[in-house]
């Protein structure tokens, strides 16, 4: 069955994650754009602290879609080695679009958070938000970042994701939650009523709650 929007998904997610409810010092974090209208439900349903991740994909210059890695807050590169050995990108072709993101999560970093501090997760139960793992690169950057930070525990919650990327960062959560994980996944929007695009605009007063100086 489909999501209706995002939204949709999030209270799910919300359901399945229910008994952490009013965990002290809960933290849900959105992956930007997409992520955070999910985050935003679970952090209401289960009244976690919401904060975001940035976190910009490394797509191959001729096949943008395609990730070959991804780059997140605080410098955290990570590549994905099978797409980059059987496209037979180099080095020097791939470091423009590394530079490229890496400008634009500087750009979204200052956009969303401003002046406040860099998401604090040491010692605390963080669950990871998406709208959707196709390959599990920008969500493979995020919880490397994160578990830099020593958080207690990490979840990673998305309403779709790949087989391949459940295995992919299997190892690097104590737990993920999955409403659909179809056996041959073709895209995450196709398992959305509504999937339009999340503009920065949108992603701002979403967080206003939340992020205030």
């Amino acid at each position: 069955m489909k999501f209706k929007d995002r939204r949709d998904a999030g209270q799910q997610l919300a359901d399945r994650l229910s008994e952490y409810r009013e965990e002290p010092g809960l933290l849900v974090i959105g992956l930007p754009r997409g992520g955070v209208p999910v985050a935003l439900e679970i952090a209401t349903a289960l009244r976690g602290e919401l904060d975001v991740m940035l976190v910009r994909k490394i797509g191959l210059p001729w096949h943008p879609e395609l990730a070959a890695g991804a780059v997140a807050s605080g410098g955290t590169q990570i590549f994905n080695e099978d797409v980059i050995e059987g496209s037979g990108v180099t080095d020097s072709q791939l470091q423009p679009v590394i530079d490229r993101e890496l400008k634009e999560l500087e750009r979204r970093e200052h956009l969303f958070r401003g002046d406040r501090e860099p998401v604090d997760a040491s010692g605390r139960h963080v669950i990871v938000v998406d709208d959707g793992l196709a390959t599990g690169a920008t969500m493979t950057a995020a919880l490397k970042a994160l578990q830099a930070m020593h958080p207690r525990r990490l979840t990673v919650a998305v309403p779709v994701a790949s087989t391949d990327a459940l295995k992919r960062i299997h190892f690097l959560v104590d737990e993920t939650v999955c409403v659909h994980e179809p056996s041959n996944l073709q895209s995450v929007g196709e398992w959305f009523d509504n999937f339009t695009q999340v503009e920065d605009k949108e992603v701002q007063q979403l967080l206003a709650w939340e992020m205030k100086p």
